[in-house]
């Protein structure tokens, strides 16, 4: 079994950054490609980013590419995403998801973490 915890979240306002992390556990880490996931309230959990097992692969959504990058640290079994320039359409939970391979459907990830709360007020 593979645990996540996501940590970080909160409330910023418009063009302020958050960082996220998110400390997994229970499993060889580097085996995993990792995921960031977010839902905002009444739409489904979409794709913000995603990096490879050794982090030299990544892949962001359009909506934030260019604002987000996303790290891992496969000695600290953690990987993060720093969010700048943020925007009131980025308000959602946050998902941190371990899966089976690199992609952008939520069905392609094993194991989630319980989300953080990301609101940006304008």
């Amino acid at each position: 079994q593979v645990q996540l915890v996501e940590s970080g979240g909160g409330v910023v306002q418009a063009g302020g950054y958050l960082r996220l992390s998110c400390a997994v556990s229970g499993r060889t880490f580097s085996n995993y490609p990792m995921g960031w996931f977010r839902q905002a309230p009444g739409k489904e959990r979409e794709f913000v980013a995603a990096i490879s097992r050794g982090g030299g692969s990544k892949e962001y959504s359009g909506s934030v590419k260019g604002r987000f990058t996303i790290n891992r640290d496969n000695a600290e079994n953690t990987v993060s995403l720093q969010m700048n320039n943020l925007k009131p359409e980025d308000t959602a939970v946050y998902y941190c998801a371990a899966g089976g391979y690199m992609g952008y459907d939520p069905a392609t990830y094993n194991y989630w973490g319980q989300g953080t709360q990301v609101t940006v007020s304008s």
